[in-house]
């Protein structure tokens, strides 16, 4: 059975993921649905793509991700649903699913033609994409006219980016570096302050500020027993720099 998974930036609070929820239950009964995360970048959605990106590895190979981060709802922006690697994508047109896309070895990607006699202007999360996302959980067909991703993909989508795609409760900061192509012996310069690795928390004192490859293998930014939000002063967007070690000397 397939598995539905969100992935917004709606948050907990408030009514909106409940009612895009009880949208999926009604119309993919016994299909289970998980809360990926609810708190992806708001309005960014470049910054969402990438985590999003590194995110995804350890979900089934047939999941679902009914993906919402969504500034233009309810212009013309388009609708979309992307297969990349046997997982599902359904949402935005809008870039959200670019980057783990471009890093797909086997990929498909549909525009989402079928709209519902109800949408709101200002939630396709609820009212269009979940119902689709529903329908492929179930086995159904895909709504929509099959693209040829070549042409539809920026070449440099799947790129790393340097900078600060997520800040978590503690204050650690989340990069588009992928740590696996960033050398040990690199230093991470950011908010005027230059990093070196540490393999984790404990290797380092407290009140060290240091970087490491995270749990979802992403170069973060952090302080022992602090907060590297609050340390180096810097916020979802803003850049990160990679140089070699003698450069920082």
């Amino acid at each position: 059975m397939a598995m539905i998974i969100t992935a917004t930036d709606f948050g907990f609070e408030g009514p909106y993921l409940g009612q895009m929820k009880a949208v999926l239950l009604r119309e993919a009964p016994g299909v289970p649905v998980l809360d990926l995360i609810a708190d992806l970048p708001a309005f960014e959605v470049r910054a969402a793509a990438h985590l999003l990106a590194a995110a995804i590895h350890d979900l089934p190979q047939d999941a679902v991700v009914l993906g919402v981060v969504d500034p233009g709802v309810g212009t013309e922006r388009g609708a979309c649903v992307v297969q990349a690697d046997g997982r599902w994508f359904v949402g935005p047109d809008n870039g959200l699913f670019d980057v783990l896309a471009a890093r797909a070895d086997r990929l498909a990607w549909w525009n989402l033609d079928w709209r519902p006699e109800r949408l709101s202007n200002s939630f396709h999360g609820r009212d269009l994409f979940a119902p689709v996302a529903a329908r492929i959980a179930r086995g159904e067909p895909v709504p929509g006219t099959p693209v040829d991703p070549a042409g539809r993909l920026d070449p440099a989508a799947g790129a790393d980016w340097p900078a600060v795609v997520y800040a978590d409760r503690f204050g650690n900061l989340m990069t588009g570096l992928r740590a696996a192509f960033v050398p040990r012996e690199a230093v991470v310069r950011a908010g005027g302050v230059e990093l070196h690795y540490a393999r984790t928390f404990g290797a380092v004192p407290v009140g060290a500020a240091f970087w490491y490859e995270n749990a979802l293998g992403l170069v973060e930014l952090a302080v022992h027993r602090g907060s590297a939000r609050a340390r180096l002063g810097l916020a979802v967007g803003d850049p990160v720099e990679v140089l070699p070690e003698q450069a920082s000397r």
